[in-house]
């Protein structure tokens, strides 16, 4: 499976310079902050010991190793190339054969024809540039009946995180991130444009349901508040603020990240959307099959 051009320059320009970096130094803590939507997302894909699976925006390869404990391989692609380097390094720890991980554009490589049983995703369908064209070739990609499913976030201000976010733009300018966005994490928070994407790119039988989820942020406030800090995103939107206003910000976050303090760490909910759909022409398992 050759690898091709990458048309999501912006995208790839981000996730191998600081963002992927910070993520593949910060495996673990993206793994405690993500691992909780992998259940239902997995029971959702009902993946079969017979299955090809594709993993879209597969990053450090959680997601990917999870999968390929039942199927029979996995393809993680991603166009990270420090983050898959961390998925090589962990599946052959882990000595995992039946996985490969590929720098590619889901958008535009060329997969072959009806390769998969399976395409799944955990939050790594929200930066495509253009998700119709992305999701067709996806779906190109699946044998007829063969099944999408992903989870993607819903809006800022249905998560807990809001209220840390709301403490921070006290002290510092944010973007407005309830407003609707083309991509990026806010990208499908309308249940309605997943809907609509994955109709127009010609999947059938498309769900959106709701998942509410614990984030695992740290052990304690401040150091969720020093994780968020060094976010990809957040230091992007403080590159300009003076640090003294930085300094209030992070201490108001470290105080909003109090509320959500537990015996197992700082715990806020987040709320996702997980959405599924079927490749027409043939028929899918039955639900535990």
């Amino acid at each position: 499976m050759a690898e091709n051009r990458i048309v999501n320059t912006h995208q790839s320009e981000a996730w191998n310079g600081y963002e992927g970096r910070h993520w593949a130094e910060h495996q673990a803590r993206y793994d405690a902050l993500n691992d909780p939507a992998n259940a239902p997302l997995l029971d959702a894909a009902r993946i079969r010991e017979t299955d090809r699976v594709l993993d879209i925006g597969c990053g450090n390869g959680r997601l990917t190793r999870l999968a390929a404990r039942t199927a029979a391989h996995v393809v993680g692609v991603d166009l990270s190339e420090p983050m898959l380097e961390r998925a090589r390094a962990s599946a052959a720890a882990e000595h995992l054969g039946n996985v490969t991980h590929l720098r590619a554009d889901a958008q535009v490589h060329p997969f072959d024809e009806a390769s998969f049983d399976v395409a799944v995703s955990r939050f790594g369908v929200m930066f495509f540039a253009d998700p119709v064209a992305a999701f067709s070739n996806i779906r190109r990609a699946l044998r007829p009946g063969g099944r999408i499913a992903f989870v993607c976030p819903q809006s800022v201000l249905r998560m807990d995180q809001a209220v840390i976010f709301a403490a921070v733009a006290e002290h510092v300018t944010l973007p407005d991130l309830s407003a609707p966005a083309e991509t990026g994490p806010a990208a499908f928070a309308d249940p309605a444009r997943a809907e609509r994407v994955l109709t127009d790119a010609g999947f059938d039988d498309v769900t959106v349901e709701p998942v509410e989820v614990p984030q695992g942020w740290g052990p304690d406030a401040a150091d969720a508040a020093t994780f968020l800090f060094g976010w990809g995103p957040m230091r992007h939107w403080l590159r300009d603020a003076a640090p003294d206003a930085v300094d209030r910000a992070r201490e108001a976050a470290t105080e909003a990240f109090r509320a959500y303090e537990t015996d197992d760490g700082v715990r806020p909910m987040a709320r996702h959307w997980l959405v599924t759909a079927v490749r027409p022409g043939g028929s899918a398992p039955a639900p535990g099959a």
